[in-house]
């Protein structure tokens, strides 16, 4: 072989081997090639499982997509930890609903479904509501109407005996705890009524009669904290959420996420599930997000877009899970909340505050599934 056709050979390897390396988004640089690669919060191993399942299928993978829905899907069908899919996490009048969210980061199109009720599978309505309607969240029982309308299997009672059980017990305990604040009875099941704390200052009159409640209700330091506040049974198992990022063999990115909610919301709370940039995000050009934890605090930040966008601008995946968690900190030092972060080279890290968070991952160095634990 003479000089210049080795020269070309050497040429023609060295375009091959860069363009190998640009199709596969640069996971090849984070330890052999990650890709596919899934995540998701807390040890939902079956869930990932189901998810991988899909991405890694030998004839070519699933769609990320495709893969959020049955990773989710999985969970739904678990009802893992009880608060996720049907047969949990009662509110107060005793009923299951679901909230759950899917998000293409090619296209940017998100679908969603809040306080569904009668149909069991909240990520496949999500996902219908994105392919099939120009909208991006549906809610109540239009939402309803709309996930039997397109073949979901409905109506369904979303209750389990396991739920109205706990429901049972909860309306025993008088109700406590809720999250309900400045009312009366501050003690007791509803119904409920405002207090107006300026009248009940100002109004002499009503000092006798409404001095035990103020002082059962309220911290003397502040009047605006109740002191049964919902962020003392905030926990895993009764404030929880899936929340699973895909990046599949062509680097495209989707991520999801399906609650049933709050144990013994107010009917109608609608918590940070379907939000989008809240309990996840994803962008192919940046990389993904996924959160879990007090929803009624998180959705006020939007935290995972705020860990994109903070990607985006340069930060490695772990500053940007730890900045996203202290600019809520910030505000509210006692709130419990956790993100994961992974970039589009597949890069991963979590934080959290108020607890210790787990999330799982499986990618292709990976002979299963693996719990990664992140402390405060």
């Amino acid at each position: 072989m003479g000089l210049s056709s080795a020269r070309l050979l050497l040429g023609l390897l060295l375009l091959r081997f860069n363009c190998c390396l640009a199709v596969s988004g640069g996971g090849a640089e984070e330890g052999g090639g990650v890709f596919p690669i899934v995540v998701s919060t807390w040890p939902f191993r079956e869930a990932v499982s189901a998810a991988w399942e899909v991405v890694s299928a030998v004839d070519g993978g699933g769609s990320a997509v495709d893969a959020v829905v049955a990773g989710c899907s999985a969970c739904e069908v678990l009802r893992c930890d009880g608060t996720v899919g049907p047969g949990g996490s009662p509110d107060e009048n005793g009923e299951t609903t679901l909230d759950a969210l899917i998000m293409n980061g090619t296209t940017m199109e998100i679908g969603a479904v809040a306080a569904m009720r009668y149909v069991k599978d909240g990520i496949k309505a999500a996902k219908l509501v994105m392919e099939h309607s120009k909208h991006t969240l549906l809610v109540g029982d239009k939402a309803t109407a709309f996930a039997i309308s397109m073949g979901l299997p409905g109506p369904t009672n979303l209750s389990s005996p396991e739920s109205i059980e706990k429901w049972a017990n909860w309306r025993k305990s008088h109700c406590q705890p809720n999250f309900w604040k400045n009312v009366i009875p501050a003690d007791s099941c509803g119904p409920y009524h405002p207090i107006n704390v300026a009248l009940v200052e100002d109004d002499d009159s009503l000092e006798g009669r409404n001095e035990g409640v103020c002082h059962r209700l309220f911290k003397s330091d502040n009047l605006l904290e109740p002191v049964n506040s919902h962020l003392k049974f905030v926990n895993r198992h009764n404030h929880d959420t899936i929340s699973m990022a895909v990046i599949d063999k062509m680097g495209h990115i989707a991520v999801g996420t399906s609650t049933n909610g709050a144990t013994f919301k107010i009917p109608g709370r609608v918590g940070d599930g379907p939000i989008p940039g809240s309990s996840s995000y994803g962008d192919d050009e940046v990389g993904a997000c996924g959160a879990t934890g007090d929803g009624d605090i998180m959705m006020r930040f939007l935290p995972c877009y705020q860990v994109v966008e903070s990607m985006r601008r340069g930060m490695e995946p772990l500053d940007a899970a730890k900045d996203a968690m202290s600019r809520i900190a910030r505000k509210y030092p006692d709130f419990i909340g956790a993100v994961f972060a992974i970039n589009k080279k597949g890069v991963h890290a979590g934080a959290c505050h108020g607890w210790t968070f787990q999330y799982s991952v499986r990618n292709s160095s990976m002979q299963d599934v693996e719990v990664i634990t992140v402390v405060p």
